[in-house]
C-alpha cells in the first residue's frame, strides 16, 4: 500500500514527525524523486541540528546517488546558507530542518539551481506523486553510473557573500544581544559577526535540537521574553532573536520592546532603494503595515502587493525584478541573495542603519511604525467559508468599503483595514487588523471576532 503523504508534504515544504511520519528509508526516496524532477545532475544538501537532521540528509544523498547525482554536503548550516550555497554553486539544494517546529519534527525546504522555490507547483507534487508510488512497488532501479558524495564547507563563504552586501565598517560599537534559541544561529552568528565592531551578549548558542530553553519562534512573544529581560539587564542597544533554522530574525530595541517586521521591512526596503539610487520594486504581502508601501513610494520605490507565502514572494521577486521583499512573519527577501530570505542580512542592514548615527533604535524606527496592528489571531472555526461569507456580508454594503479576495477576504476603509485568511491545513482563520489609533483597532478587531466566532 503506498504511503499517504497529505500531512506531510505541505504547500512549500515536506514536514512531519520523526519517526511517525516519516524516517530515512522515506527521505532516500525523496533523494531519489528531487533528482528526478529536477533533471539535476549535481545537487547541495545540508541540516540544522535536530537529533533526526544527519541521519535524514544522508539517506537523502544516498537517494539521490542511486539516482545518479553528485551530492556536495555543506553539514550543519541555516537555511539561507543552503541557499547560499545553492545559488553559488549554481545546483538544486535541499535543507533538512523543522524551522520553529518542537523536536520530535524534522523536514525538508527543497530548492532549484539559484535557490529558485520548489512548491506544491513547481515540483513538490511531483516529487509527492513518485515517493508515494515508490512506497508501494519499491524504490527505482539505481542508475547505471551512482553519483558521489562530496564535503564543503561553505559557512566562511557566506559570511563573506553578506558583508558584502551591507558596508558595517564605520558604524559605531554597539552592543547586541542575541538570541539563538540553540537553533542554527548559534553556528551562524560567530562567523558573520566576527571582526566587526559589535560586543555580543551570546544567549542559547550551544546548538540543541531538543529546545531546552524555550520553542526557537521568536513569533510567540513568549520566546523572546529572555531576550528582552536580557536587553534591558545588560543596557544593550538591541536584541536579535533567530528561529531554528536561522532564516527569519526579529529584532527588540534598547527598551526590550519588540520592533515589529513591517517596521523592520520599511527600514530596510529604504536602504535597498538608497543602494538602488532610489529606484526599485519592493515587495510586500497583504499584511504587512500600510507604513511599508508608504515608505516605499515616498523613497522612489514601487511597491507591489501579493499574497501571504514564499512562493509567492520569490516568484513575483523573479517576474518584477524586484531589490527587496518582505513579510508580516519576519523573512525578508534580497535580490542580492538569487531573490531568498536571509534574517542574516536583514539583522545586518539593522546593525549598519543603527550604527551609523548616534540614536536609540527605538527613535530610528518610530518613522517606520506609523500604525496599530493587531497581530494575528487564530479562531478555530467549523465552516470557513460560512464565516467568510459572513463578513462579507456584514461589510460589502457598506458606504466607504472596498473588498478584495487576493489572498482570503481583505476590508478596507479609510482607517482602517483588516483581513482574514483560512488555513490550508486546519480548521483556523486568521485575522490582521491594522488602524490609525489604538481605539479604532481595537474597536474592529472585537467586531470581526465576534462574526468570526459568533
Amino acid at each position: 500500500m503506498a504511503a499517504d503523504l497529505s500531512q506531510l508534504v505541505k504547500a512549500y515544504d515536506v514536514r512531519g514527525v520523526v519517526p511517525d511520519q516519516w524516517d530515512e528509508p522515506l527521505a532516500e526516496l525523496f533523494g531519489a524523486a528531487f533528482v528526478q524532477v529536477t533533471g539535476a545532475s549535481a545537487i547541495v544538501t545540508g541540516h540544522d541540528m535536530r537529533p533526526s537532521s544527519p541521519g535524514l540528509s544522508r539517506a537523502f544523498a544516498r537517494g539521490a546517488t542511486a539516482g545518479g547525482a553528485d551530492v556536495t554536503e555543506i553539514g550543519l548550516c541555516s537555511t539561507d546558507q543552503l541557499y547560499y550555497a545553492s545559488g553559488a554553486l549554481n545546483l538544486p539544494g535541499a535543507m533538512f530542518t523543522a524551522s520553529h517546529n518542537p523536536a520530535q519534527y524534522n523536514g525538508i525546504k527543497m530548492c532549484r539551481a539559484g535557490a529558485a522555490p520548489v512548491g506544491q507547483d513547481t515540483g513538490l507534487a511531483q516529487v509527492r506523486e513518485l515517493v508515494e508510488g515508490w512506497s508501494e512497488s519499491g524504490a527505482p532501479a539505481p542508475a547505471a553510473t551512482p553519483g558521489t558524495i562530496t564535503r564543503r564547507d561553505t559557512l566562511e563563504d557566506y559570511a563573506a557573500h553578506l558583508r558584502s552586501l551591507v558596508d558595517l565598517t564605520s558604524i559605531r560599537p554597539l552592543k547586541v544581544v542575541v538570541d539563538a534559541g540553540n537553533g542554527m544561529g548559534g553556528h551562524t552568528v560567530p562567523t558573520v559577526f566576527a571582526g566587526l565592531p559589535l560586543d555580543v551578549v551570546p544567549m542559547y548558542f550551544e546548538l540543541d535540537g531538543t529546545f531546552p530553553n524555550h520553542e526557537a519562534n521568536p513569533l510567540d512573544p513568549a520566546n523572546i521574553v529572555d531576550l528582552q529581560k536580557r536587553v534591558r539587564e545588560e543596557s544593550a542597544d538591541l536584541g536579535i532573536a533567530f528561529d531554528g533554522d536561522a532564516d527569519r530574525c526579529f529584532v527588540v530595541d534598547e527598551q526590550g520592546d519588540p520592533v515589529s517586521p513591517s517596521a523592520i521591512t520599511a527600514l530596510v526596503a529604504s536602504r535597498e532603494l538608497a543602494r538602488n539610487g532610489g529606484k526599485g520594486t519592493v515587495i510586500h504581502n497583504l499584511i504587512t503595515s500600510w507604513s511599508v508601501p508608504e515608505v516605499v513610494k515616498e523613497e522612489g520605490g514601487t511597491p507591489v502587493r501579493t499574497r501571504v507565502g514564499h512562493s509567492f514572494i520569490k516568484a513575483e521577486m523573479a517576474r518584477s525584478g524586484a531589490i527587496f521583499g518582505g513579510e508580516h512573519s519576519a523573512h525578508y527577501y534580497f535580490k542580492d541573495f538569487w531573490n531568498a530570505d536571509t534574517g542574516m542580512l536583514a539583522a545586518l542592514h539593522v546593525l549598519a542603519a543603527l550604527g551609523g548615527q548616534d540614536g536609540t533604535l527605538s527613535a530610528l524606527v518610530a518613522q517606520y511604525d506609523r500604525y496599530v496592528g493587531s497581530g494575528e489571531i487564530n479562531s478555530t472555526v467549523a465552516d470557513q467559508r460560512a464565516r467568510l461569507a459572513a463578513i462579507r456580508a456584514a461589510y460589502e454594503n457598506v458606504q466607504g468599503i472596498t473588498l478584495d479576495e487576493l489572498d482570503g477576504l481583505t476590508v478596507s476603509s479609510a482607517d482602517w483595514w483588516f483581513n482574514v485568511r483560512p488555513s490550508n491545513t486546519e480548521p483556523l482563520l486568521r485575522l490582521n487588523a491594522e488602524a490609525r489609533d489604538e481605539a479604532t483597532m481595537t474597536k474592529v478587531r472585537d467586531e470581526v471576532l465576534g462574526i468570526i466566532r459568533g
